[in-house]
């Protein structure tokens, strides 16, 4: 969903500015059809919007709220919405019930609004602060920038919300097209006619600092080599997640080892009595695991997972019936409360270039749970 987070945010900006030029009032309604499906992509698009619309209030583009198309545009993203808006409320509300308890954990790094800002300079390089600072100041400052005054009020009231919200220093990043945008259209008029070799500079600068960064954003280095380069040029990425301390950054980290991890609980369900393979069920920590033995078990096979963790509680046990499960996780306390039997099965193969947490799980063979299995469930919810 962060892939696509970009493209509807800065394709909903493209919209508004042709309104502000003077386009069609009929544009609403892709901007509305825009904001829909962006909510659908992730929710953090409400962040957004609600920053478009104090931009709307605050600017000459208020006037659009005394005809009907702006309101037909809100209608049309709210019908697209509307069936996750459903689910939500079907279902009790597990976003906000998620957020709520992140907020209350340590799962997160907490950032200060320093911090926070400061991250935004490294996420999207540094040599790119001249071109949307002057992004910032050509829309706040000038009176040829002042007519897309709109983008600048979104982006801060939107700065504004992830920093009082504390939320990770990536949620911005969709933000930031715009103001590239802007710069180069400020940067560009501000040197068109003296020292025009400043451009050739910034251009520079930004692609030196691009090649850099690039090996900590993309999978161009085998990870060995990555971790020597990030020793080398003495940086890395920042932390999102208290719990992550994998030698390579979280990005990479977290796609190694799934594979292995669905072959290890494969080799042990294989080896299972017959009678056993057939009744078990293969409980997981968290989606991740999960979603590796649903990916990756098919093809080894193995049932679909079941686990307490976000969505995959919500699914259910499925048909386990509570005799013979085989359960992932670190140490087997929990396991020996709730089953009259509990068997360590060794621990899984992992990848050493996987989350340490994820390197650290065995396998238990657990039978006979001490309670009903529509009791038990309840307990394993896991809405962090």
């Amino acid at each position: 969903m962060n892939a696509f987070e970009p493209l509807f945010w800065t394709a909903c900006i493209y919209i508004l500015v042709r309104v502000v030029n003077g386009g069609s009032p009929t544009l609403w309604l892709w901007l509305g059809a825009l904001l829909g499906l962006s909510l659908e992509n992730k929710h953090s698009t409400v962040f957004f919007a609600a920053g478009i619309f104090v931009a709307l209030l605050l600017t000459p583009e208020r006037a659009h709220f005394s005809k009907k198309w702006i309101w037909l545009g809100g209608l049309i993203a709210f019908a697209i919405a509307l069936p996750n808006i459903l689910w939500e409320a079907r279902h009790h509300w597990p976003t906000y019930e998620l957020l709520s308890n992140i907020a209350h954990s340590n799962k997160n790094v907490g950032l200060s609004p320093t911090q926070f800002i400061a991250q935004q300079i490294v996420l999207m390089n540094p040599a790119t602060l001249p071109l949307w600072i002057a992004g910032l100041l050509w829309v706040f400052g000038s009176r040829d920038g002042g007519r897309y005054r709109a983008i600048g009020i979104i982006y801060l009231v939107t700065l504004a919300e992830f920093l009082l919200l504390h939320g990770k220093s990536y949620y911005l990043a969709p933000a930031y097209p715009m103001l590239f945008a802007a710069g180069g259209v400020a940067i560009e008029r501000a040197f068109a006619t003296r020292v025009k070799w400043l451009k050739s500079v910034l251009v520079a600068a930004i692609l030196i600092a691009g090649a850099l960064f690039a090996p900590l954003a993309l999978p161009i280095l085998p990870p060995a080599k990555l971790i020597a380069y990030m020793q080398a040029i003495g940086l890395q990425p920042p932390r999102t997640e208290t719990s992550h301390t994998a030698a390579l950054p979280q990005v990479f980290a977290d796609q190694f080892g799934w594979e292995q991890m669905a072959g290890s609980v494969a080799h042990v369900y294989h080896h299972l009595r017959p009678d056993d393979e057939k009744r078990a069920a293969i409980f997981c920590q968290n989606y991740g695991e999960a979603g590796a033995i649903d990916f990756f078990g098919p093809k080894v096979g193995l049932p679909p997972a079941i686990s307490g963790h976000q969505n995959y509680f919500l699914w259910g046990p499925r048909d386990w019936t509570g005799e013979v499960v085989l359960v992932l996780d670190t140490n087997d306390e929990d396991e020996r409360e709730l089953f009259a039997s509990v068997q360590d099965l060794g621990q899984i193969v992992s990848s050493p270039w996987a989350m340490p947490f994820e390197r650290r799980m065995h396998i238990f063979l657990c039978r006979d749970l001490k309670t009903s299995v529509q009791e038990f469930w309840p307990r394993v919810k896991k809405w962090l």
